[in-house]
């Protein structure tokens, strides 16, 4: 089971609560920036900074008169702070407090994020090393092609999610952009130094430029990662569910004592883990799509990117928390059957060594297309009739013209795949190991 203590963390960046904290904190952060530049009186500050808070009940009830959320909030800490609040949001505009909070809790969003990945890819280098030799077909198009080991598929995951790292972490530096620049982005009515104290304060950067808001393609950016990082775990659970297939049973879910699997067949064990993952995913790229259509605006603002927002980034990032932490836990107890593995690989009966015997009768002196052509006769002989490749090799005229029966026990031994995987996994894992 997902320990909901992991997830409860993801739901608590949005609150109503800390939305709002972050409110009042950007608030009081402008006012200390006048202070700096003596354009509030040391008492007044004194008393906002002491004073002010706020009450999520009192602004709801004075959101149904205003119709503003931040109007009806300064509202509200004006009533706990009293004459001074009139410092409180002097010069600036709603949007300098929305924008430069949003880019708070996706920070904080992000960290999390980044803190699920790294969890995740711990598991699949333990899985990676455990199944290092573990040897099984490789498939492309799903037909049996070469072998290659668990371990490896592991590995690649490993440096997928490494790769989904450091666009994570990329995209939690694109999005930590604040403004405090008024009402379409001049500083008409407040410095750019009270900019660069609040953004600084809070570990953010100025953006350059700004209108009213900060320009969406930041907020693009960190949405479609999180589309690209759901992609790689629907990748990884889909894997799964195609090795649990009946006729390839090569790894499953765990399945718990007691858990059914269908209400009709008992006999059933279903990778609902792994369908689910993969229906996930779909939501997320959808909100990658809808941030995308947030960057084409009227002017210097309109409204119609904020309702998208307060839906899709709640959603996405509690989603993908998760979806990896889901994944996370469906890796660690998942259960891999080498010996069925290793049943798979030979029931082609050694056709994954046509590409071996071509090459060496490339090297006997045939041209590509001859060793081409003699290949895959007996392939295709073998193929049709379930004949045995290193067998019919050694009885066909033309393969034995240039290699003896030695020589094709020799190329049709499946240790030369695998000499190489440690040359791989010092490439994805380094000096971990």
């Amino acid at each position: 089971m997902i320990e909901r203590y992991t997830l409860q963390r993801m739901a608590d960046v949005w609150t109503d609560h800390n939305r709002l904290q972050k409110w009042l904190d950007i608030e009081i952060l402008i006012c200390e920036a006048y202070g700096e530049l003596s354009e509030i009186p040391p008492e007044d500050l004194k008393t906002i900074k002491e004073k002010a808070n706020f009450d999520i009940d009192r602004v709801n009830e004075i959101e149904k008169r205003t119709r503003h959320d931040v109007v009806a909030f300064i509202e509200s800490v004006a009533e706990f702070v009293g004459p001074s609040s009139k410092y409180v949001h002097m010069g600036v505009t709603s949007s300098d407090i929305l924008d430069t909070s949003f880019a708070c809790l996706l920070k904080e969003a992000s960290d999390i994020l980044i803190e699920d990945i790294t969890s995740l890819m711990a598991v699949l280098k333990d899985k990676a090393y455990e199944y290092k030799l573990a040897p099984m077909i490789g498939r492309t198009h799903g037909i049996h092609a070469e072998p290659v080991t668990f371990g490896l598929k592991m590995a690649h995951f490993h440096d997928e999610m490494r790769r989904n790292l450091e666009r994570m972490e990329a995209a939690r530096a694109r999005v930590s952009h604040g403004k405090i620049s008024g009402a379409v982005g001049t500083f008409a009515h407040v410095q750019p130094f009270i900019e660069a104290y609040v953004c600084r304060k809070l570990g953010l950067q100025p953006a350059p430029i700004s209108t009213q808001i900060v320009p969406r393609d930041y907020h693009a950016e960190f949405f479609t990662t999180l589309a690209v990082i759901a992609s790689s775990v629907e990748k990884m659970a889909l894997e799964i569910r195609h090795l649990q297939r009946t006729e390839v049973g090569e790894a499953e879910e765990h399945f718990a004592k007691g858990q059914t699997g269908s209400s009709a067949m008992p006999h059933k064990r279903n990778p609902i883990a792994s369908e689910n993952l993969c229906g996930l995913a779909r939501l997320i790229r959808g909100y990658a799509l809808s941030a995308l259509e947030n960057i084409p605006l009227w002017h210097e603002r309109d409204i119609s990117h904020s309702s998208v927002e307060r839906v899709i980034a709640p959603d996405a990032t509690i989603l993908l928390d998760y979806m990896l932490e889901r994944l996370k836990n469906m890796y660690k107890n998942l259960m891999v059957y080498p010996e069925r593995m290793e049943r798979n690989l030979a029931m082609s009966r050694g056709l994954h060594h046509s590409e071996a015997i071509l090459l060496s009768l490339i090297k006997k002196g045939l041209t590509r297309q001859e060793a081409y052509k003699v290949t895959q006769g007996v392939a295709m002989r073998c193929y049709e009739n379930a004949l045995d490749f290193t067998a019919e090799l050694k009885k066909d005229p033309e393969t034995k013209k240039y290699l003896t029966d030695q020589e094709i026990d020799t190329i049709t031994n499946n240790e030369h795949y695998f000499r190489y995987v440690d040359t791989i996994f010092a490439r994805v894992f380094g000096n971990e190991g």
